[in-house]
This record gives structure tokens, C-alpha cells and sequence, in this order.
């Protein structure tokens, strides 16, 4: 399934059609999209994804569509996930996964702004493929890790360079927390959409300059060693949100930083492109 965020109702794409899940259900499914990534409400969409006249609600607005998951119950990044980002970073290939915070108020809408607070000219862009866990996930395992998870979306782990290594100590978390730092969307797309959940093109564009291509093969610990390792000591619940990591090719490495101005596009193969304008205020 492809699920949206539709002017702040919870929406099953059906043939580029948006389907508000309240009115279809005829009420025994609310409008908060909160809702599509609680899996306990999935067979219910699948009904309503396979009974829906698509043709009987408007096409789908892109600029209608706002984050997926909008007030995730808590963030988690992962640093230094992909080989070349190690590499261009001049770090060593960590041997198990480093995470960081990222609070829900830098979440942003897929076309939104993001917005760099004035005089801050350190501020880097980061593709990154974002899991979405759909019910309570405790001590899982290789094997069942994706069934614990909602979907998956596109994400930006947008970073003020500056605050990340202020010394005397790094503030990963804060750095990356700030209000509109952290787009997700255009759409939460369930595994059984996409060929191949573990391996999937990602292409992270600013200002019409491909910056970042990988594919998330590439990651040195994939999404169900994430899942087993985070879910080792913390229980994880709908809505929670893992954005796994960054290819090479980031600002830092290439001394170009976002300004006002500038265009962050993000690419998923089988999820969509992001566009966030970005501003300074």
C-alpha cells in the first residue's frame, strides 16, 4: 500500500487517487494519520485499498501531502552507516550501529520548507531511507525484523554542522533536532509494494546537482540488523521512526552547505521524491 498524509487526513493512494480512510470506512477509521503506521489498522486499508472505486475521489495533489507520520512517538538516527560516508568522514567502519536523537519537532511535510535560522552557514543536507515501526517491537530477531515495521519513506537528516562538533563535546542529537530538520514523505510505502525493501536506488539532489547515489544494499547494517540491535534494550512502538543512514557525497565532505535558495530533493526507488525549498529566517 502507498499511505498518505492528505491535507492532514490519513489517505490510501489507489491509481494516483486519494482515498480519505474516514469517509471510505464510513467512519470505523478515523482521519489522523497517525493511524497508518499502527499495523493493527492494516487489513482494514487493504479492504478499503481493494474495494475503492478510485476513479469516485480527486486525483492526488502533491502539494496537499504533508509527513506521513507526523508526531512519531520518538526518532532515532544512524551515523556513519554506508561505507563511503565512513570513509569520507575519516572514520573508521564502526563495528556496531551509533545512534542520535531526532526530536518529532523537526519533522516537516515532503514539499516544505526547511528552514536555516539565521547566521548559520554550516547546514548540510542528508538522503537518508526512514523505517517506520507499525507495532511493539521488543527483542526481535533477523528473521521477523520487517514484520515489526509499518512501511518505509524517504527522509532528510538535515544537520547544523557547526552545533554537531561545538567542542568540548558533540551534540549529535540537538544539531539535528531543529525545527523543519527532519522532511519525511511523500508517501509511508508498505515492504509488500516494493521489489526489494533491502535494496533500493536513493539519490539526494540540491539545487539540481546530484550530490548523494547509493542503494541501500549499501548499508553496513541493514534495516533487520537495525531493528534487532535497537529493539535489544528499547521498546519500540507505532510511529517510531529510524532514519538509517547517509551515503557519501554530504556538504561537509564537499565543502557546500545549504543556503536560501537552494532545492533538496530526495529520491527513493519506489517511494517518490521529496523537494524542500530551503529558506533563512
Amino acid at each position: 500500500m502507498r499511505l498518505a498524509n492528505y491535507a492532514g487526513r490519513a489517505t490510501i493512494v489507489v491509481d494516483g487517487h486519494a482515498v480519505d480512510v474516514e469517509r471510505a470506512s464510513n467512519g470505523a477509521l478515523g482521519s489522523d494519520p497517525m493511524l497508518l503506521s499502527d499495523l493493527a489498522h492494516h487489513d482494514a486499508l487493504r479492504g478499503l485499498a481493494g474495494s475503492a472505486d478510485a476513479a469516485a475521489w480527486p486525483l492526488l495533489d502533491e502539494a496537499l501531502l504533508g509527513a506521513p507520520v507526523p508526531r512519531p512517538p520518538k526518532g532515532f538516527g544512524v551515523g556513519l552507516n554506508y561505507k563511503q560516508h565512513a570513509i569520507e568522514s575519516g572514520r573508521d567502519l564502526p563495528t556496531e550501529p551509533h545512534l542520535f536523537g531526532k526530536s518529532e519537532n523537526c519533522v516537516a511535510g515532503p514539499f516544505d520548507e526547511v528552514v536555516i535560522p539565521a547566521g548559520l552557514t554550516e547546514i548540510d543536507y542528508e538522503a537518508e531511507l526512514v523505517i517506520v515501526f507499525g507495532r511493539t517491537c521488543k527483542n526481535a530477531t533477523r528473521d521477523n525484523a520487517w514484520s515489526y515495521l509499518a512501511g518505509v519513506t524517504c527522509g532528510q537528516d538535515i544537520s547544523d554542522r557547526g552545533e554537531q562538533f561545538r567542542p568540548p563535546l558533540k551534540q549529535f542529537t540537538i544539531a539535528k533536532s531543529y525545527d523543519t530538520f527532519g522532511p519525511i514523505g511523500p508517501y509511508l510505502v508498505t515492504a509488500d509494494e516494493l521489489p526489494n525493501p533491502d535494496a533500493l536506488a536513493l539519490t539526494g539532489t540540491v539545487s539540481g546537482e546530484v550530490m548523494q547515489e547509493a542503494n541501500t544494499d549499501d548499508l553496513i547494517f541493514d534495516v533487520p540488523a537495525l531493528v534487532v540491535w535497537l529493539s535489544r534494550y528499547i521498546t519500540f512502538q507505532p510511529g517510531d521512526l529510524v532514519w538509517t543512514g547517509t551515503p557519501g557525497g554530504v556538504g561537509e565532505a564537499r565543502g557546500r552547505f545549504l543556503r536560501a535558495g537552494d532545492v533538496v530533493e530526495t529520491y527513493i526507488e519506489g517511494i517518490g521524491t521529496m523537494r524542500n525549498p530551503v529558506v533563512e529566517r
